[in-house]
């Protein structure tokens, strides 16, 4: 998976001398962090040795960092008393040119390697492991391979895998055509057919510039940094990809991935010594030290600004608006490795880009002159130095020089007026309280955080040390009031590695790029002898009967279905009325000091009307004001006080009936307990008295949601897809696709282009009438149980607040099936004879159908989604439901193999380890009980539910498929979101929009 520049933004936080038996007895006693303390500098341990030995409590955790004596390898184990371990190699890659051999080779060394020699054993590992993320990230300037596990078992058995294709890779040249590219006949049985390029990176970097963000930021990156690796495309310029030869691949891994080069990374509660021996037996002792030359030199600073323009294809959903120009204006910073300087300019960039209150906002957002802020703006750390970037998109060409006059002018304001001490604040309390919050992917997080810092050789322990930088950061402040005003004027004013980006559409931007690809095409075919020609044609067929014939997988190691646990952890949970009789579900966690919040609010009685505006009410909300307080002023109190508060709607599927559904909208926010009182008025405020009057913040909010959601359909698109494909299957689909599918998307582009806005903005007072206040609402809270008591009464506090209909209204559509929330496990549901009761639509005359819809958008490549009708979550065949879309013809092909059982009882295990490794996902403490409080699901409903997916059988399997999925027998949606295909034009049965 290839990273782009500006999309790996470095943030934190929106980080054998002992003998056999004391070992053992260091696994069995205390907790990780404290086994960890034990080690001291200098202690050797299978090969490596220990440099330093570090307490990181604003963190929870212990650092550990040695270096292996063979090879110079770099070692950093962080301590934790976290389930969820991680593992992470990394490697300094650097390019000079865009040939993408970094990424085609992170991909084609998962295509086997000497100790597991099956194709793609990376993949196949999936299906035999209970892995909680398994991934490989091509960057600017390194290549990660993380997995992460709760099983020790499991985790033994991938690290195995991921350094053995690390170290140890095939590195076959049909790997190399697969991943890379290839010229094949585009009907690779038919030699008569063209040849045309070929390849899983080469379409995939197709697919990732057909985003106009990325190619803006993949721009940007290249002309601020043109000296040196950062001038080129780390993924592949899909115009550069078929310049890359096998023998390149192959001496790019020979210099790049050596353990001289290489920096690993563990995490969590596992023995530390257990993977060091692993590492060092199986990899390391079998290299010798190298001088690796993959240093990336310091840029150059220039002597005076520099400007570029370039283009792009038109925005597919703004078709004719002359406001498609982006501008940027970008400044070099100083090494990422100065820990203590790349903290001060963070936090900086938050102080002038982050939210309505900072300058560059009210200069640049609120002028009205475009959509959003220039993609990649603020600061970006995942270069060898920094930059900071900031401008505006959606502006119209003319207002180019406007927008670079208002960014000067803003610059020369913050440093004559500072910034208040309250932002600064708000600022150091978000750092404060992220670090408190617990979330299931700690160390993933910490592994991205210290990767750019740690690959220029940085101290990476010295950049976990949050608590300290801060300590700094105030002493600084202190000693010089001014202090970062006089950041401001260095980097900013008297910089003068300065870059003005600008890109603008150009109509035939898609049609140059083909007529490009096709120049390419040309050269390499004119170039070929009949030899060739018939090497190639012989080679398509190798690869395609590769592709296709079974792989023995039999060498790679796999847990068993007795592997996993039998039953889950019950969750501990209580239910009491407030403000006479509103459900508040109570979960009692170790939040680490921190409490969060939860109100589900019923859609039953809103309008249908209404119903699509919905999610444009939840997104500005909380950002226009609410009470005394003004959207600026409401802004910094969140950001003071709270972790965020955010607001959205939601389709919740009824476990029991595919055409039952509760629609609702969930208010979340987060808090340290010194702020309850604080955050539970916001909330008050907000539902009683929010501002829904004021048509300029509002209009800005409009333009900055439709941009981001037009923005991010390519990164989506298979998600907008298959939104879509299940549109007609069910009630609910239909009603997703009205909140979050291609349907929201150009109806928030419409709303965004209209000139007067204020029919719209008088729908929000309608929407509030239904939605704020207490009926058809229930609430939930996770804290420690010392919070408890405070909790209740803060709720309490809230909800008493809240106004009530005199008389009930009446839900827009009749058919509402109230369900009692089963008991959850421990303390009872029921309080004063009540329960929390669910109120769900359901609609009796409702008949799936089938319907083919192919959006026409000018990408590169397609988005396909097929949803298929099946069985509810209760249901016995829901545990064998064998979910296999990936392409229309290979779901066809799946659906038959199904059909057909051609699959063994290996197969089976294997899908049932695929399924389990979701199903026992890590829950974070802050949202135990929320499958209950939304969905309501019980521990009991779940344990049933798992009992049923263990015993999933083979003749079960194949009754599911032909009772869902053969012809005829259950309703198929199918979307398309891509360029004009001739085929399904002339193909009535295909609604083309």
């Amino acid at each position: 998976m290839w990273r782009c520049a500006g999309r790996a933004r470095r943030s934190l936080w929106g980080l054998s001398g002992r003998d056999a038996g004391l070992r053992a007895w260091r696994w069995r006693s205390d907790t990780a962090c404290e086994r960890a303390l034990r080690y001291h500098v200098g202690e050797k341990i299978h090969g490596f040795t220990v440099g330093q030995v570090t307490s990181i409590p604003e963190l929870s955790l212990t650092a550990v960092k040695l270096s292996h004596d063979g090879t110079g390898a770099r070692y950093l184990h962080l301590a934790r008393e976290d389930t969820n371990n991680l593992f992470s190699v990394q490697f300094r890659t650097t390019p000079r040119d865009s040939s993408g051999v970094p990424h085609i080779l992170e991909h084609t060394v998962l295509c086997g390697s000497q100790r597991y020699p099956c194709r793609d054993p990376f993949f196949k590992m999936l299906n035999r492991s209970l892995s909680t993320f398994m991934n490989a990230f091509t960057a600017s300037d390194y290549t990660l391979y993380p997995f992460s596990t709760q099983n020790p078992k499991d985790f033994r058995n991938l690290l195995s895998v991921y350094l053995d294709a690390a170290f140890f890779p095939c590195l076959r040249e049909l790997d190399f055509w697969q991943e890379g590219w290839r010229l094949e006949h585009e009907d690779p049985r038919d030699p008569q057919s063209p040849l045309v390029f070929k390849g899983v990176v080469f379409n995939e970097m197709k697919g990732a510039f057909a985003d106009n963000e990325r190619i803006f930021s993949q721009h940007l990156q290249n002309r601020l940094l043109p000296d040196h690796t950062y001038s080129v495309v780390s993924g592949g310029d899909p115009l550069c990809i078929p310049d890359l030869t096998w023998e390149q691949l192959k001496q790019f891994h020979a210099t790049h991935y050596h353990p001289s080069n290489a920096r690993f990374l563990t995490y969590g509660n596992f023995p530390l010594e257990q993977h060091l021996e692993q590492i060092h037996e199986e990899a390391l002792s079998k290299f010798q030290k190298i001088e690796p030359s993959t240093t990336v030199p310091a840029q150059k600073p220039w002597d005076k600004p520099r400007e570029f323009q370039v283009t792009c294809a038109p925005d597919s959903l703004a078709a004719g608006s002359p406001r498609q120009t982006t501008v940027s204006v970008s400044f070099l910073l100083p090494e990422i490795t100065d820990t203590s300087e790349a903290f001060t300019l963070s936090l900086l960039s938050s102080l002038l880009i982050g939210g309505p209150n900072s300058p560059f906002y009210k200069a640049l957002i609120e002028s009205g002159l475009g959509t959003d802020f220039s993609p990649d703006a603020g600061y970006n750390g995942c270069t060898r130095e920094a930059y900071f970037s900031v401008g505006l998109q959606g502006i119209a060409e003319k207002d180019v020089q406007t927008v670079r006059d208002i960014i000067d002018r803003t610059i020369g304001e913050v440093i004559e007026k500072g910034f208040e001490d309250d932002r600064i604040e708000a600022l150091l309390h978000k750092i404060e309280i992220q670090m408190k919050h617990q979330s299931t992917s700690f160390g993933l997080a910490l592994a991205s955080y210290i990767a750019s810092c740690w690959n220029h050789d940085g101290d990476p322990v010295e950049l976990l040390q949050l608590g300290s930088q801060v300590a700094h950061f105030r002493q600084c402040l202190k000693e010089n009031p001014k202090f970062l005003q006089e950041k401001v004027r260095q980097y900013f004013k008297n910089n003068q590695h300065k870059l003005t980006l600008s890109m603008k559409p150009d109509d035939k931007y898609s049609e140059k790029q083909t007529q490009m690809e096709t120049e390419k095409l040309k050269q390499k075919v004119k170039s070929l002898s009949v030899k060739d020609k018939q090497q190639i044609y012989e080679k398509g067929l190798e690869l395609q009967a590769q592709q296709s014939e079974p792989q023995d997988a039999s060498c790679l190691p796999a847990l068993k279905v007795s592997d996993i646990e039998p039953a889950i952890p019950f969750t501990e949970l209580e239910v009491a009325l407030a403000a006479g009789d509103i459900p508040v579900q109570y979960c009692a966690q170790p939040t680490n000091g921190v409490v969060y919040f939860r109100a589900f609010s019923s859609l039953n009685t809103l309008p249908e009307e209404l119903r699509p505006y919905v999610p444009l009410f939840c997104s500005v909300l909380t950002k226009l004001g609410c009470g005394t307080l003004d959207y600026r002023e409401q802004a910094q109190q969140i950001e003071l006080k709270t972790g965020g508060m955010t607001v959205s709607a939601h389709v919740l599927p009824d476990g029991s009936h595919l055409d039952t559904y509760e629609q609702g909208v969930l208010f979340s926010s987060f808090c340290l307990d010194r702020n309850l009182p604080d955050m539970m008025h916001l909330w008050s405020e907000i539902f009683n008295n929010p501002c829904l009057e004021e048509e300029e913040r509002f209009r800005v909010l409009v333009k900055m949601t439709a941009q981001e959601l037009s923005n991010g359909i390519p990164d989506s698109g298979h998600l907008y897809a298959s939104v879509r494909a299940s549109r007609t299957l069910t009630p609910a689909g239909d009603l997703q696709e009205t909140f979050s599918g291609m349907d929201q998307v150009r109806l928030m582009k419409r709303i965004a282009d209209t000139a007067d806005i204020r029919p719209v903005l008088r729908k929000l007072p309608r929407i509030k009438k239904h939605l704020l206040n207490g009926d058809g609402m229930r609430c939930s809270v996770n804290a420690t149980p010392q919070q408890m008591s405070q909790a209740g009464k803060a709720v309490e506090d809230f909800l008493g607040s809240l106004g009530r209909n005199r008389k009930e209204r009446k839900p827009v559509r009749p058919h509402v099936v109230e369900r009692p929330v089963p008991h959850g496990s421990g303390g009872s549901t029921h309080v004063g004879g009540s329960q929390i009761i669910r109120k769900l639509i359901t609609d009796p005359t409702f008949s799936p159908c089938q319907m083919k819809t192919h959006f026409l958008l000018p990408f590169p490549v397609n988005y396909v989604g097929e949803c298929v009708r099946t069985a509810p979550y209760a249901h016995p065949d829901h545990a064998r439901d064998p979910r296999a879309t990936e392409t229309l013809q290979s779901f066809a092909k799946a659906v038959d193999w199904a059909k057909s059982g051609r699959f063994t009882q290996q197969d089976i295990d294997e899908a049932k380890l695929s399924v389990f490794s979701a199903v026992d996902a890590p829950v974070a403490p802050s949202d135990r009980g929320l499958d209950h409080f939304l969905h309501g699901l019980s521990d009991e409903m779940k344990q049933a539910h798992r009992e049923q997916l263990f015993a999933v059988h083979r003749e079960g399997l194949i009754a599911v498929s032909n009772k869902y999925l053969g012809t005829g027998r259950s309703t198929h949606g199918l979307a398309l979101l891509g360029p004009e295909n001739a085929k399904i034009a002339r193909d009535p049965s295909w609604i083309v929009r």
